[in-house]
């Protein structure tokens, strides 16, 4: 016998990050219940972006365009490239810095285990971006995961092949926290980190 309709919906919203069979079971009954215009919304929007969005022949990210608003600009720093595992890092950097560069979204970290290597992470294009000439500083921003630390000197390594200087994201204490609530790796990282302050 195949699954009702119901059951069908409950089921796809549990592809979400984060989303049981009880979430799941809410959303679908406040849906049906109380809001079936912005279902209806819903259902238009994800069918259309599914449908029309993709990733940026340039950086990766996601985009509706061939380039994206941001390769497409002419206001950027091109000696600048700054390289993130996914497009809500890159956002964030984007929303919270004034980091005017170029950015490569990876879309992932290298993980041999997950059966994601270079190949998968777009390395080759990379790699090409940084041989054109025009980048002089490679930001690597991954995560400070194990993953992330590999993925951040497997980069750097690139990008020394191409004579392009390698700067990593500080990791460490954050602004306004107090040492004795700071998680010990962290604080280690910190520690092991320090530089000298300007006079």
């Amino acid at each position: 016998m195949s699954a009702s309709l119901l059951e069908q919906l409950i089921e796809a919203l549990r592809i979400l990050p984060g989303v049981g069979q009880k979430s799941a079971q809410r959303m679908a009954y406040h849906v049906l219940e109380r809001d079936r215009d912005g279902g209806k919304r819903l259902a238009e929007a994800l069918g259309a972006a599914v449908e029309r969005i993709g990733h940026c022949a340039r950086c990766r990210d996601f985009s509706e365009t061939e380039l994206c608003a941001v390769c497409a600009s002419a206001s950027r720093d091109a000696h600048l490239l700054c390289a993130v595992e996914s497009p809500a890092d890159r956002l964030v950097i984007e929303q919270a810095t004034g980091y005017r560069g170029f950015y490569f979204v990876l879309q992932g970290r290298l993980s041999p285990l997950d059966g994601v290597g270079p190949r998968e992470l777009g390395l080759d294009k990379l790699a090409a971006r940084l041989a054109e000439g025009d980048v002089q500083e490679l930001v690597i921003a991954t995560n400070p995961t194990v993953e992330g630390e590999a993925t951040a000197h497997y980069l750097a390594q690139l990008a020394r092949q191409h004579k392009v200087k390698p700067t990593r994201l500080a990791h460490g204490v954050p602004l306004g926290g107090e040492l004795e609530y700071v998680d010990r790796g962290t604080l280690s990282h910190a520690f092991g980190s320090r530089s000298e302050m300007p006079g």
